[in-house]
């Protein structure tokens, strides 16, 4: 009898210690957590003018650009400071999904496949695709057509990179992770046109004044977005209340206009 009381308590403290390490579970949601920290961390791929890219202010470097005011706000709606990592496009993702960042604003369109991973808010932006090529080429190389057997850049992991293999499949296609290294292969001879979205495209043309913008349009993207982790719709909320209010106010594009000049600067 003293064996199975024995037994017995033996259980009941098991389940009470079992109770108290779920009550003790952390049930923090991702706007608390953020609130503690008292920052949020913004992951980007800063070589999209006008949409982010560095720009030295008053001789330091900074990463400015449209997208970058619209995280200072949701910044500053949760009352937090904005810290900013500038990685690789086809990192951020992977570096959302690890909570290695909170969210990402990175002319990012909300591709069917990316919403398997990550959740996304409202449409913020809409803009059409065009090609840029040297301006040496202007006559000759106005569309896809014209681009058969040569070869054709786009950024890994992005609408420009499905646009370059659907629409222009007789030419070969080069991918790399920087628009910066594609626009010195266009300038270099090394590809004869790089597809990219339209106020990015024309950001690099009004800088280098030996590039040209095709007037083929190639598609309109679904819409940009802000891309966070699944299961963190509060914070999804918070961000969706900023945005239709910077777009109610007109303030979206403000923000482009002014990154547009700052780029062209």
């Amino acid at each position: 009898m003293k064996k199975k009381i024995a037994l017995m308590m033996a259980m009941v403290m098991m389940v009470v210690a079992l109770a108290g390490c779920t009550s003790g579970a952390d049930t923090t949601s991702k706007v608390d957590s953020i609130k503690s920290k008292g920052k949020i961390v913004l992951g980007t791929a800063a070589d999209y003018p006008p949409y982010e890219f560095h720009k030295e202010i008053n001789g330091k470097d900074e990463i400015v650009g449209f997208d970058i005011e619209i995280a200072k706000e949701i910044a500053k709606e949760l009352g937090v400071e904005l810290e900013i990592v500038d990685m690789k496009f086809e990192g951020l993702l992977p570096a959302l999904v690890t909570n290695d960042i909170d969210f990402v604003i990175a002319g990012m369109v909300a591709k069917e496949e990316r919403k398997k991973s990550v959740d996304f808010s409202i449409p913020y932006y809409q803009a059409q695709q065009r090609m840029i090529v040297k301006l040496s080429d202007a006559d000759t190389l106005k569309v896809p057509d014209d681009f058969a057997g040569l070869k054709i850049g786009a950024q890994k992991s992005t609408i420009q990179e499905d646009i370059a293999l659907e629409k222009f499949s007789t030419a070969e296609y080069v991918g790399l992770s920087k628009i910066t290294d594609l626009v010195l292969e266009l300038k270099s001879n090394k590809v004869q046109g790089v597809i990219l979205v339209e106020p990015v495209a024309k950001a690099y043309v009004q800088q280098n004044n030996d590039l040209f913008l095709v007037d083929e349009i190639l598609g309109q993207e679904d819409g940009v977005a802000v891309a966070v982790n699944k299961g963190n719709e509060e914070l999804v909320q918070v961000i969706n209340q900023v945005l239709e209010k910077l777009i109610s106010e007109g303030k979206i594009e403000q923000f482009i206009a002014d990154a547009t000049a700052l780029a062209e600067e």
